[in-house]
Order: C-alpha cells, then sequence, then structure tokens
C-alpha cells in the first residue's frame, strides 16, 4: 500500500499538489500541523495524528473540531468527515512525524512517501532523515521529498533510472558509520567496492551518465540524494 504522509515542514504548495496529482497513492496520513496545507488546498485527509501544539486554529477547527475529545492518551479517536482523528499525548517521546510513519506500516504501507518533512528547523529535518532508517528492518521504502531534493536510506541495491531521476545530482553519504563495498554503475564518477567513510565530502553531487545507474552497498548504511538547484 502506497501511503502519503503530509508532515509539518515546509511545504511549496505548487510541487505538492503537482506530486499529488502526479503519484498514486492509497492512503493520505497528516501529522498535526500538516493539515494547514490540506486547508490551503481543500484536500481531505484519510487520517490525521498530532498533539495539535502548533497547528493554527482555524485548520484545527475546520478538520478536528471543537467537539474533539479532549483526551491526552495516545490512540483517542473519532470519525469525522470521513476523517480519522488520532489525538496524540503532547509529552512522549517521539515526533508526530514519527508516530504517523509507524501508524503507516502498521496498517499496511509498503511505500511511504513523506512531503512537509525539511524546513528551517534542522533538528527536525535531521530527525526526519533519521526516521528514513525504520523501514529498512520493515521493508518498507521511505523517502523525503521536497521541491529540490528526494532522500532515501538503502542498506543493499537501488536502480535508478535516468528518465525518472528526481534532479541532475545524485549523493550519497555514508550514515552511522562507514559504509563498505559500495559500488556506483552508470554513473560520471564510479566505484567498485570502495569504503566510503564518515566525516568525508566524496560522495557529493555525482551524475548519472546511462539509462540506468545502480548504488549498492555491502556493509553499512547510505543516504541516496537527489537533488536540482
Amino acid at each position: 500500500m502506497k501511503v502519503v504522509i503530509i508532515s509539518g515542514g515546509h511545504i511549496e504548495d505548487n510541487f505538492a499538489l503537482e506530486w499529488l496529482q502526479e503519484n498514486k497513492y492509497e492512503l493520505l496520513i497528516v501529522a498535526d500541523s500538516g493539515m494547514e496545507f490540506l486547508f490551503r488546498n481543500q484536500l481531505v485527509p484519510d487520517v490525521i495524528a498530532g498533539d495539535f501544539d502548533s497547528v493554527r486554529q482555524e485548520a484545527y477547527e475546520h478538520f478536528v473540531g471543537e467537539g474533539m475529545e479532549d483526551a491526552s492518551c495516545e490512540g483517542t479517536w473519532k470519525k469525522d468527515k470521513k476523517t480519522e482523528i488520532l489525538r496524540l499525548n503532547p509529552i512522549k517521546d517521539d515526533t508526530d512525524t514519527e508516530f504517523v510513519i509507524r501508524e503507516a506500516i502498521r496498517r499496511g504501507a509498503t511505500s511511504i512517501t513523506v512531503l512537509g518533512g525539511t524546513g528551517t528547523r534542522l533538528d527536525h529535518v535531521m530527525g526526519n532523515v533519521h526516521l528514513l532508517g525504520i523501514g529498512l528492518g520493515c521493508n518498507v521504502e521511505i523517502e523525503l521529498v521536497d521541491a529540490h531534493n528526494r532522500v532515501r536510506m538503502i542498506s543493499s541495491e537501488l536502480v535508478l533510472e535516468r528518465e525518472k531521476q528526481f534532479g541532475d545530482f545524485v549523493s550519497i553519504l555514508p550514515f552511522a558509520g562507514d559504509a563498505k563495498g559500495v559500488t556506483l554503475k552508470g554513473f560520471k564518477y564510479p566505484l567498485d567496492k570502495a569504503v566510503v567513510k564518515s566525516f568525508s565530502s566524496l560522495g557529493i553531487s555525482n551524475e548519472i551518465v546511462e539509462d540506468k545507474a545502480v548504488v549498492q552497498v555491502e556493509e553499512g548504511v547510505l543516504l541516496v540524494i537527489e537533488s536540482r538547484d
């Protein structure tokens, strides 16, 4: 099941609306203030989850309503205008975005796209990049997408088609330690079973030069970032 999550970071409306129109998905989940994007564009989500500490009142009342049960325990919900509301305890160890990612997987997600997962809060951006690793142990592909970047995390192999690539540049960065046995095929700067060390910019700004490009890692984890200016 393809799931789209709207998080509370920066969203360029035109890009996000075009992405939603061009990509098929089966479930739309909103994390807290991400509902402001849907409110602005008159879209209805399947699920809204959050502690509602950051969303503006107008959007909150539109989707949740003043009649929402004032409960603080995780999992309290009701059906309202075909939207399921999950109110979370504001005193918790995870972010709203982490909760909805895990909830999407619990509901059977096979792939997850997070829109609104980047922005000016670098701590939230870094935290959301870390959340990509949730999918590695569950065999669920999770990607962060904004108007300029698509970010994925891999521990084996990723195939990129030149015609479908997100931008002109592809960067690889080791995550949580050195990445070993890294092979890049179909790129301007190839690698063959190399060790890509932490604290290095070796993998920045590569380019695809063949119809298909392959990124492989035998040991460790890589971030694969497709970017466009």
